[in-house]
């Protein structure tokens, strides 16, 4: 029992370190004007999003710093989002709606539409976002300023994230615990190595000129998550992606209930760490260092299974405090990471709907690659 204890202890110890430095390297990060011609197209695909899309609007054109046109693409919305959008565009001609055209073969929903909005953007720079994303007044021109400082052709952050219910806080956590707690950032900023590409498909802003070089999101048609696929795509033409911190950028609300947050997880697994290869060594990173302390805990409670314990727990705090997420994650931890490993690997096994991924309304075989 006490070699499993240095062995737990040792991989809380390693997602704490990571976490510690990483948050170090994020919080020294500077905020940059963009300089010279500049301007951020911010393009939202939307279906089905009228209690999202009257907000969205209002918080991007709300931008300073930085000139914005504002694109929404209409993806075959049955409820009241076009209309909205309209009476938006009717008061303010930085607001332009577009109607994707129907969804080609070999291509996935939010893909097809982010490649028309894309097409139809006139801006130095592309700021995608979703369509339940609250943009903060500073986003396009820090995250532009940015790209332009530091040379770098795709800039993401991921955004506050809120959330209210025990099916969120089981689920939503995650994100921001394994980019933080796994991704080596220091290692990220001094290689284009597509290894430690890493990016929030809720807020990625990109170079025009460098997203049409790699094919833009036409390059990656058959994905879900374009945010990995495409921070990848960049690295491997050489082209530099990048990081920042987003709880000041924007803030967002994915989901409402545990089944729709199981579902919106499950649906960019397989392009993750749901592979036969990564998710074992996820497993015994998470499981190890982040579940097991606790559950052996009242057995056996030595001082490395303490101390890993309490090292999980410090590191669920640091990021929970630096991104401004609730509180309440962190005594929910232990659970957080068993939900998301079982998230993961029902649908390494195809168990339940997990066996076909989608985006709104639609589904797609999962495994399916390009």
């Amino acid at each position: 029992m006490i070699v499993l204890g240095l062995i737990l202890l040792g991989l809380a110890a390693l997602s704490f370190a990571l976490a510690l430095v990483n948050l170090s390297i994020l919080r020294a990060t500077p905020a940059h004007a963009p300089k010279g011609d500049v301007r951020v197209s911010i393009l939202i695909p939307a279906r089905n999003e009228a209690k999202n899309i009257g907000p969205a609007l209002d918080a991007a054109l709300a931008s300073v710093g930085v000139p914005v046109e504002i694109l929404v693409m209409d993806d075959g919305s049955t409820d009241a989002t076009p209309e909205i959008v309209r009476h938006y565009a009717a008061r303010d001609e930085r607001v332009r709606l577009l109607t994707a055209p129907p969804l080609a073969e070999g291509w996935t929903g939010k893909v097809h539409a982010c490649h028309h909005l894309s097409e139809a953007a006139t801006g130095t720079h592309f700021l995608f976002v979703d369509a339940d994303v609250r943009l903060g007044p500073h986003a396009a021109s820090r995250l532009a300023g940015h790209a332009q400082e530091t040379h770098a052709s795709l800039v993401s952050a991921v955004p506050r994230q809120i959330m209210r219910t025990l099916g969120e806080l089981l689920t939503v956590p995650t994100i921001n615990l394994l980019l933080l707690g796994y991704l080596p950032m220091g290692f990220m900023r001094l290689s284009r190595d597509p290894g430690l590409g890493a990016a929030c498909g809720q807020l990625m802003l990109v170079e025009r000129e460098a997203y049409r070089a790699i094919g833009g999101h036409a390059a990656i048609r058959t994905r879900i998550h374009d945010g990995i696929q495409l921070a990848r795509l960049f690295r491997r033409k050489g082209f530099m992606t990048d990081l920042v911190p987003g709880d000041h950028l924007a803030s967002c609300r994915m989901y409402t209930r545990f089944d729709e947050a199981w579902n919106g997880f499950a649906k960019n697994a397989h392009e993750g760490m749901a592979t036969p290869v990564a998710l074992p060594i996820w497993t015994m990173l998470l499981l190890g260092g982040h579940v097991l302390p606790f559950a052996l805990l009242p057995f056996a409670p030595t001082f490395p299974i303490v101390a890993a314990a309490l090292l999980s727990l410090a590191t669920r705090t640091l990021v929970t405090v630096a991104t401004r997420e609730n509180p309440w994650s962190i005594p929910l931890h232990p659970f957080t990471m068993l939900v998301g490993l079982a998230i993961q690997w029902s649908v390494l096994l195809r168990i339940g709907t997990t066996r076909r991924a989608g985006w709104k309304g639609r589904l797609y075989p999962v495994g399916v690659k390009s």
